[in-house]
């Protein structure tokens, strides 16, 4: 089932309950091979997911950017990371720097981002579903099954595949 944007948040506040109970329970009894299966999941899902026909990530959520990301971005626009960051970033609730709004200023209409060479680590590895010590991520990979419709398909073929 490839779930549509408009049916994705009640789909994953139905099975919100059965994912918590079903990630507290990876957590505590994590299979040895967790991280090949769902390396396997993560690109079996995306061979058939192409990330530019949703968007979805970057028209609702914002990234983490990292002090390498900050430097790395702002080479790239030729700015002092300062600049970059009055210009486009503020400081969270974390004290973290994320964007000073979404949708994210740098995706195109065509839902390309314009600096997708240089994007920061968090859009590079979203949905994070292909992390190393991925039952460490559960609380991320909750608040990740309402925004992308292949975190959702992941983890919809993962508890069919790792029965808990």
């Amino acid at each position: 089932m490839k779930p549509t944007l408009n049916e994705l948040p009640k789909l994953a506040k139905d099975k919100h309950i059965e994912n918590k109970k079903y990630f507290d329970k990876l957590k505590k009894k994590p299979p040895r091979d967790l991280d090949y299966q769902m390396q396997e999941l993560h690109t079996s899902e995306f061979k058939k997911t192409d990330c530019l026909d949703c968007a979805n990530c970057c028209k609702t959520t914002g990234p983490l950017f990292t002090s390498a990301d900050i430097e790395r971005i702002s080479k790239h626009f030729r700015m002092k990371s300062q600049q970059f960051i009055s210009q486009f970033l503020r400081v969270d609730e974390d004290n973290d720097y994320v964007l000073q709004s979404v949708p994210c200023h740098f995706l195109g209409d065509d839902n390309k981002c314009s600096i997708y060479e240089v994007r920061p680590k968090a859009c590079r590895e979203f949905p994070h579903t292909d992390r190393h010590k991925f039952q460490q991520i559960a609380a991320i990979t909750l608040q990740n099954i309402p925004i992308c419709p292949a975190a959702y398909n992941i983890v919809e073929a993962m508890k069919k595949k790792i029965p808990l």
